[in-house]
């Protein structure tokens, strides 16, 4: 099943119920009753160390399977998919902004923007240019880093690598961009223009955002904003 941003499609982007995770039985690491985040919403996800953020996005990206609960995203219940075709829909479907962007390094600029869609068909058929090579040169120009498609990323400075890993994540459409703590390095004005390319670009993909993050300062970059402690109740009965 493929989802597209663009349809009328009403069912939330994710949505997570009565969802159990632990690494080694009997010490969860995530209790969640209810979790919804609706499709073309831009969302700050917020929360401490330890209050299982990086568990919930491998939940969400389906890298990680709870050991209870549902969680459907895009439209899929994750634990009825096999892992093959969870790697598939992360692929597909969910573009990826790590904490510090895993650009590959022996790839240029423009096959790390391109790569997703060189190996998912579907995403590559989403493109809005006539070709890939066209929609990385147009996706790479609205970012300022055209100049640069043929170099390698290992010459890149780090925000010119801030714009790489957003034109990967966006290129084809994903339904769904995830973005895990990718400023926590950066300084204030770095981190503010890398938000505002980000959104924007998001924006006119119609995609969900869901960006993690501990500073708080952050929040008026997005349209909601949902703190991980409230609804974990793991860490609640820690706090207890």
């Amino acid at each position: 099943m493929s989802y597209s941003p663009m349809s009328n499609n009403v069912m939330p982007a994710i949505l997570l119920k009565d969802v159990s995770f632990y690494y080694r039985q009997g010490e969860p690491v995530l209790k969640i009753d209810s979790l919804e985040i609706s499709s073309g919403r831009s969302v700050f996800l917020h929360g401490p160390s330890g209050s299982g953020k990086t568990t919930l996005l491998s939940l969400i990206s389906g890298v990680l399977v709870p050991q209870g609960g549902e969680v459907r995203v895009l439209g899929q219940d994750l634990r009825k998919l096999s892992a093959s075709a969870r790697d598939t829909m992360r692929g597909r479907d969910i573009g990826y902004i790590f904490q510090s962007f895993n650009l590959i390094p022996y790839l240029s600029v423009g096959e790390n923007i391109m790569l997703s869609c060189m190996l998912h068909e579907e995403r590559g058929r989403r493109i809005r240019a006539a070709t890939l090579s066209e929609e990385a040169h147009r996706i790479a120009d609205r970012l300022g880093i055209r100049s640069k498609l043929n170099t390698s990323v290992r010459q890149l400075s780090m925000g010119q690598q801030q714009r790489v890993a957003i034109a990967r994540a966006i290129i084809g459409s994903p339904p769904l961009v995830i973005a895990d703590e990718p400023t926590s390095s950066l300084d204030h004005e770095r981190r503010d223009d890398f938000l505002s390319l980000l959104t924007e670009m998001v924006a006119e993909t119609q995609s969900t955002l869901l960006f993690v993050s501990h500073d708080l300062t952050l929040v008026r970059h997005f349209q909601e904003s949902l703190s991980l402690p409230s609804i974990n109740r793991c860490v609640q009965e820690e706090k207890a």
